[in-house]
């Protein structure tokens, strides 16, 4: 069994800053696409950023210059650090990796977090 722990939501003013951190957990051997989406009530769900193993990023247009994702491989562990945040930033933030593998054998599709909340304050 895997799962992701999500970390670093929170409350925040107009224009300032927060980190959310998700490390894979289990008995994993390789994390492929770890990315974060986040939704709204009433919306879809939709893709913020994801990054590759070798670190080629996406990022939606709503958020580019303003958010930057990054990974730690060794601890299994995506960092999105968001800037210059907007009320329209608010959201619950999951976080999702596509493909896990365990040393077992076994692989994981399409893996979610529980997902953490943002909230900015105009």
């Amino acid at each position: 069994q895997v799962q992701l722990v999500e970390s670093g939501g929170g409350l925040v003013q107009s224009g300032g800053s927060l980190r959310l951190s998700c490390a894979a957990s289990g008995n994993i051997f390789s994390v492929n696409v770890m990315g974060w989406y986040r939704q709204t009530r009433g919306k879809q769900r939709e893709l913020v950023a994801r990054i590759g193993r070798d670190g080629d990023t996406d990022y939606a247009d709503s958020v580019k210059g303003r958010f930057t994702l990054s990974r730690d491989n060794a601890k299994n562990t995506v960092y999105l650090q968001m800037n210059s945040l907007k009320p329209e930033d608010m959201a619950v933030y999951y976080c999702n990796v596509d493909r896990i593998s365990t040393r077992n054998g076994g692989i994981y599709y399409q893996t979610w977090g529980q997902g953490t909340q943002v909230t900015v304050s105009s």
